[in-house]
């Protein structure tokens, strides 16, 4: 009989429900033992939901009661370094959902508690399990296009998250919750560092948040430079209203990749009446369904093979120091360069 993981979820809102049934249904070597949720309602029906026993309200109670080996968090993104360094102390591999957390202070706490007890931990770029986005990785490793001179990436969500998202200081806003996955894929197809950023912003569909959170914004546009010059552009937008729209393109020196795009040269019209050239994608649970089940797979093969994730603590700190930079040029309205730390690890003091 093949050995299983035995994990508790923590968190039973949308992301946390389709890990929990992923887990439940799609990946043979785990054994989901427990859910923890801080509304009793919500980890009671959960528990109910995907036939699971045990139900907490705190990660401290499941770990008093309950033997596991592995924790998937997806909590709101303040509650994350807490929850990482309570978990990894406990001797827990961990999978989180990104971002990784608020401050780079934070992901200091969560580097020094995951070394101190040699777990695993993972971060959910699903993007790079996903089969379009590793063929196309595959394509660039090849030298299809070229060398890489661009890279581009759209992320935009359909409906405005919880209201605690609406906080860049719970948050790290848009950029965070949306576009950590946009950073992620241009420094993985770059293979490169971020080297510098400029950003712009604007609150144009969430008017009643202007006067509770002046520096809430719903679309930005964030120009990037890598360490051997490769140029990036990312596109965010949340709500977007029409649809979830995940969207790539890689332009080479020989030639083009498009992720997310059927035909290159077409139009494409969505609108509230649905009005379409071609079907869009109504939801990220969707679009990338077999990334969530894939990327879930490896953690818990590295457990069982005692290997490194190959999405990991770095990478998540680096999507989170993009971040930080690109809201601190939005306020500023200049260019912020990363080697900048001590000005970027202050960047959401004063957001």
């Amino acid at each position: 009989m093949t050995e299983k993981v035995r994990v508790c979820l923590v968190g039973c809102g949308r992301a946390g429900m389709v890990h929990g049934y992923n887990l439940k249904s799609f990946v043979p070597n785990a054994q989901l033992v427990a859910v923890v949720d801080a509304d009793p309602t919500q980890a009671q029906r959960a528990a109910e939901t995907l036939r699971v026993q045990d139900f907490f309200f705190s990660l401290e109670m499941a770990l008093e009661n309950v033997k596991f080996e592995a924790v998937v968090i997806t909590t709101p993104t303040f509650t994350h370094a807490s929850l990482i360094v309570t978990a990894a102390e406990a001797g827990k591999h961990v999978f989180t959902e990104k971002p990784l957390c608020v401050t780079l202070e934070e992901a200091d706490r969560i580097e020094a508690s995951i070394r101190k007890s040699n777990v695993k931990f993972q971060i959910g770029f699903m993007r790079r399990f996903d089969e379009s986005y590793m063929r196309a990785k595959d394509l660039v490793d090849q030298g299809a296009i070229g060398e890489p001179i661009l890279v581009k990436s759209v992320g935009r969500g359909p409906g405005l998250p919880p209201p605690w998202y609406a906080d860049p200081q719970k948050s790290n806003g848009l950029l965070a919750e949306v576009n950590s996955h946009d950073f992620d894929a241009l420094r993985w197809f770059a293979e490169r560092e971020i080297t510098e950023v400029f950003a712009y912003s604007g609150n144009f569909k969430c008017p009643e948040y202007k006067n509770l959170y002046p520096n809430f914004y719903d679309t930005v546009t964030v120009n990037l430079r890598f360490e051997n010059g490769i140029l990036g552009v990312i596109d965010g937008c949340c709500p977007a209203t029409y649809g979830y729209d995940a969207r790539m393109e890689i332009l080479g020196t020989e030639g083009l990749i498009l992720i997310g795009v059927r035909h290159p040269y077409s139009v494409v019209v969505w609108n509230r009446e649905n009005q379409l050239l071609r079907d869009g994608n109504p939801s990220w649970r969707n679009l990338f369904r077999e990334a969530y089940r894939a990327e879930l797979a490896h953690f818990i093969e590295c457990i069982l093979q005692d290997k490194e994730p190959r999405v990991g603590l770095e990478d998540g700190r680096k999507a989170l120091e993009a971040v930080l930079a690109a809201n601190l040029s939005i306020r500023s309205g200049q260019p912020v360069k990363l080697s900048t730390s001590t000005q970027i690890k202050h960047a959401g003091s004063d957001l």
